[in-house]
Order: C-alpha cells, then structure tokens, then sequence
C-alpha cells in the first residue's frame, strides 16, 4: 500500500460520516497535497473490491462510503430534506430478519436497512410570562 492510499484509508477509518468520493479528496488532500482525486477513485474502487469498504447510495445522485464493519449490522436513517445519515442498530429487527430467513430455509448471512424520512416539525414552546407580569395583565382588565 502507498503513502497516498494509506493517507486515503486513514480519512475513512477516522470518518463518523459517509462521505462521497469529492469529500474524501478534499480530506486527504488536506493531509498530503500531493493526492489526487483520481487516487482517490483508484483507491476506493480497490478498497470495495477487497471488501474493507462500503458503497451506499443514499440518494442524491453520488456513492457514499463506509468502513465495512464485520459481523456488525447497523441501518441507516436518511433525512431527505438535508442528507443527513444517522446510524442505529436494532437487534430485535435483526432477531426478526434471522427467523425469517431460517423460516425460508436460508442462513442469514448480512442484511441492509436503509429508511428515507422527514424530520417532524417540533411543536413550538409556549412562553410563559413572568407571573408578576400576569398578574398586572390581569389586575387591569
């Protein structure tokens, strides 16, 4: 492995995101100027073909990238308004994956989760005067 690539593979093992190929560019390129976008395509592509990275497609029409993480399942929740991807796991929905499997005479092997959404708009908090306040409100009317 070269320089570069392990400059490249040090930006995806610290990253706590999923960042598309130009995110990882200009992250690796702030470590060592000399990296160029095409080694990053390069490397990424090796990197997925060994199995120790990741391709998702969270919409918007650009790979993202992960770490693969073996034998750990977790799923994905996509903010469709902002991109946002916030990682959980599940173990009872992972549980219910496993018996469904079994039940169609596999073994479960690896799952992928991936849930688009919209974040609910917070209701608004109601202000309350101060109570001194109110009480002259109220005195005169």
């Amino acid at each position: 492995m070269t320089g570069q690539r392990r400059v490249i593979a040090r930006v995806l093992s610290d990253a706590d995101d999923h960042p598309d190929v130009e995110e990882l560019y200009r992250r690796a390129s702030a470590l060592d100027s000399r990296i160029s976008v095409a080694t990053v395509y390069r490397t990424v592509r090796l990197l997925e073909e060994k199995g120790i990275l990741e391709r998702r497609d969270f919409g918007g029409g650009r790979a993202r990238y992960e770490a693969t993480e073996g034998g750990r399942h977790h799923y994905h929740l996509i903010d469709v308004d902002n991109g946002k991807v916030i990682e959980f796991e599940d173990p009872e929905h992972e549980e219910l994956m496993r018996r469904v499997a079994e039940r169609l005479g596999f073994d479960f092997v690896s799952m992928r989760l991936e849930l688009f959404g919209k974040k609910r708009p917070q209701p608004a908090k109601e202000t309350k005067a101060p109570a001194r306040t109110r009480k002259k409100k109220e005195a005169g009317s």
